[in-house]
């Protein structure tokens, strides 16, 4: 069953990220990140958040990325095995149809509300009176799928963080969803990564279109 559309974001670098991966401040960045490798995160954060979970787990991000940019990413399976991916990804997400279009609606929702508003709609003082909880961090081993991908990742970002100068000085890393999916599958010694890696996910094509400087995310 074909869950998603055509439409998606092109790729892109972020061009004010104000948050890492793991929530902090821009000068602790380790790496950038897409606008769709974002989007996929932000949702993965509110899938956590939906369960009350502290952390975003690798199948969070595996579920936004489905969820998001599963157009593109199926690509990398073998077009009469999409199906049965599908409902693979679904499994290990804990993700079913229903829920895939909440989510999809959630996300958009969140997304204008997160837009900004003319001057004339921020003058009234909101009352809240319950102060909002904080937003879920990386767990231990979505942190580490990302120093993973630091590492794989050949695209650096040219702009240097102001203290170091200079002008190729600490250039940070720019992981794409492609980078990140290679991660999971490959490197991580977990039961998701050990599906999608049996999945028959081809991980030489996804190898190849991570290095790929055709398809660099800063051209």
């Amino acid at each position: 069953m074909k869950l998603f559309g055509k439409k998606r974001a092109q790729d892109g670098v972020r061009s004010r990220q104000n948050r890492t991966a793991n929530g902090g401040e821009q000068d602790k960045a380790t790496h950038r990140v897409t606008l769709d490798l974002s989007r996929a995160k932000e949702l993965a954060a509110m899938l956590a958040s939906s369960r009350a979970s502290r952390f975003v787990e690798i199948t969070d991000l595996l579920a936004g990325l489905y969820l998001y940019e599963w157009d593109r990413l199926s690509a990398y399976w073998p077009e009469e095995n999409r199906e049965d991916v599908e409902e693979m990804m679904r499994d290990i997400c804990r993700i079913s149809p229903q829920r895939w279009n909440y989510w999809i609606q959630l996300y958009d929702t969140r997304r204008k509300e997160s837009e900004p508003k003319p001057r004339w709609k921020r003058l009234g003082k909101r009352i809240d009176g319950n102060a909002e909880s904080p937003a879920p961090i990386p767990s231990a081993r979505l942190e580490n799928v990302f120093r993973i991908a630091e590492k794989v990742s050949p695209f650096r970002d040219p702009r240097p963080r102001p203290e170091k100068g200079g002008p190729n000085a600490n250039a940070l890393p720019v992981l794409t969803s492609e980078c990140v999916l290679l991660c999971i599958a490959k490197f991580m010694s977990t039961d998701a990564g050990k599906k999608l890696h049996q999945s028959g996910l081809n991980i030489e094509l996804l190898e190849r279109a991570v290095i790929d400087p055709k398809r660099s995310p800063l051209r």
